[in-house]
């Protein structure tokens, strides 16, 4: 059994097993992204872990064979909490962007169901894919086979139309190779789990979740993914008393880099609390 790449944050002190959040990052990101707000939770919230996940095609997690869907990346954090060896210890799931739609789909799948399922300026609608990550990958796609340092790399994302901070960010997926830089990305596998991610429809899972799940959706305030019409579909299962919170707090797309504090101080106030 091939698992995604991992890593298990928990607060000092405390090494026995306890609850799981699994934390799901976004397109072309990697678990390293949410290293801090991992961190902070576990210090504020001791009684809980966070593993942070490479989701499928990103980070350390290359080696995952297809199909790149959403469902596929869903099973590989189904298959890591089944080898965590205790399958009953309660769990919940945070997804942002791309992470959101596989924690939905985790959220379906997951036996007993997660506490809680946290959707981070992502959307259960399909959507098609995103037109800024559509566009990355098509210039990754096009790019030199290597570069003769970092910084061309970044100055090649930044000539396709991106700016210097994402373009720096982007450029975390490089890898030195016999004294160049090559992207470690496979760009057409990830063609192939956007397009999946843009087509799925997940109403379903929101408008009648498994018992005992609730989820909470946080909205960006100057983010566009989740739209006017997603909130007011949300709202309306909350009115038919279906468990679904919707949040919104201030900043863009990147609420872990924006907004951190706040994004903390709702989640580790409202995670489940569970006898020692």
């Amino acid at each position: 059994m091939s698992l995604p790449a991992h890593r298990l944050v928990r607060a000092d002190g405390h090494t026995g097993p306890g609850p799981r959040l699994y934390v799901l990052h976004g397109f072309l990101g990697s678990g390293r992204n949410w290293s801090s707000f991992a961190r902070r939770l576990v210090d504020l919230r001791p009684d809980w872990r966070v593993v942070l996940v490479d989701l499928r095609l990103h980070g350390d997690s290359r080696h995952l064979e297809g199909p790149n869907t959403i469902a596929a990346a869903a099973a590989d954090v189904l298959q890591l909490h089944a080898a965590a060896g205790n399958p009953e210890l309660p769990a919940a799931v945070l997804g942002h962007s791309l992470g959101g739609k596989v924690a939905l789909e985790v959220t379906a799948r997951l036996r007993p169901p997660p506490r809680q399922t946290w959707i981070i300026d992502s959307t259960p609608a399909p959507a098609g894919a995103s037109n800024g990550a559509t566009r990355m990958v098509e210039r990754i796609e096009a790019s030199p086979e290597t570069f003769t340092e970092r910084e061309e790399a970044v100055r090649w994302i930044m000539d396709g139309g991106f700016d210097e901070p994402l373009a720096r960010w982007i450029a975390t997926n490089l890898e030195e190779r016999d004294g160049a830089w090559a992207w470690r990305l496979d760009a057409s596998a990830l063609r192939e789990l956007l397009e999946d991610f843009g087509a799925r429809d997940m109403w379903d899972i929101v408008e009648s979740p498994p018992p005992g799940v609730d989820l909470h959706f946080v909205r960006a305030t100057e983010g566009t993914i989740m739209t006017g019409a997603d909130a007011d579909r949300m709202a309306a299962a909350a009115a038919r008393g279906e468990p679904v919170s919707l949040h919104e707090l201030e900043g863009a797309h990147w609420l872990h880099i924006d907004n951190p504090d706040e994004l903390l101080e709702l989640v580790a106030d409202r995670l489940p609390r569970f006898p020692s």
